[in-house]
């Protein structure tokens, strides 16, 4: 081990064990983050402008429960190891191994909002808007379960800080689960509770677009401090996969700010 790398702290994956019985840190990520995510909005709900009622909120968690987990485990086989499951179709059901794509899951949770909304006759964007103000918060859980599980670990570097991860070998690497718990998590959430309290729900949309300018920018930065997956490597122009996934949600993002921009502000209900 070099002489000032830090080493990883000795974290068991398993926060609960009773006999066969194991619930992981990573699981209690996601069902914290969908908690206190499902928390916000109905606080946002509360707010004017009223577009969506607190009632909408609490029906939608079911639905982005299962848009997260559906998407996040069919972006991950399709995104990131599809070789590999079209020869082990029954262990793409194994959740429990690992594997969630966080743009499989955006696609998962698109859908959901687009067929809710069709459904209860509530304008898209307006919800949309109190949606992914709350995602961050999500995100910051679950990469702080990357971390814990030792997955997901940055590229070799020299820093004060660099680590040595359980399945990264001897090499000092950074600890960029924690770069983008920082980034895509608290500095976003900052990002959009500003816009918020400036009124940017005023503009449906605008909420919406932010975020995913914001996502698309701290993943692409962050992406360059993590080590790409090993099944994959370095892309075109050396690019990683996350990166490559990102540029449609930015080109997204912008197109949606300039549109809730120039569109005329709705009324309230």
């Amino acid at each position: 081990m070099p002489l000032f790398a830090i080493p990883f702290p000795a974290l068991d994956p398993v926060a609960i064990s009773l006999g066969p019985f194991a619930i992981r840190w990573y699981a209690l990520a996601y069902i914290v983050g969908l908690l206190i995510g499902w928390r916000y909005c109905l606080a946002l709900a509360g707010r004017a402008p009223n577009f969506a009622a607190r009632q909408d909120v609490d029906d939608f968690l079911v639905w982005a429960t299962l848009g997260v987990v559906l998407g996040g485990r069919i972006g991950y086989v399709l995104f990131y190891k599809p070789g590999y499951y079209i020869y082990h179709p029954i262990e793409a059901l194994y959740v429990w191994h690992g594997g969630m794509s966080f743009h499989g899951g955006a696609i998962g949770v698109t859908i959901a909002i687009i067929l809710f909304t069709r459904a209860r006759r509530i304008p898209l964007f307006a919800f949309s808007d109190i949606v992914t103000a709350a995602i961050p918060i999500g995100l910051f859980f679950g990469r702080l379960a990357n971390f814990v599980n030792g997955e997901l670990y940055g590229r070799p570097s020299d820093v004060a800080w660099d680590m040595i991860f359980p399945y990264g070998g001897p090499v000092p690497r950074h600890p960029s689960q924690l770069y983008e718990a920082f980034c895509e998590g608290i500095l976003l959430f900052l990002l959009l509770f500003a816009a918020e309290r400036l009124n940017a729900r005023q503009r449906p949309g605008l909420v919406t677009g932010l975020f995913l300018v914001g996502y698309a920018a701290a993943r692409m930065s962050g992406e360059l401090f993590r080590e790409p997956d090993p099944q994959l490597g370095f892309l075109i122009f050396g690019t990683t996969m996350g990166q490559l996934l990102s540029i449609p949600l930015l080109i997204a993002g912008i197109l949606i700010i300039a549109w809730a921009l120039r569109a005329r502000v709705p009324a309230r209900s």
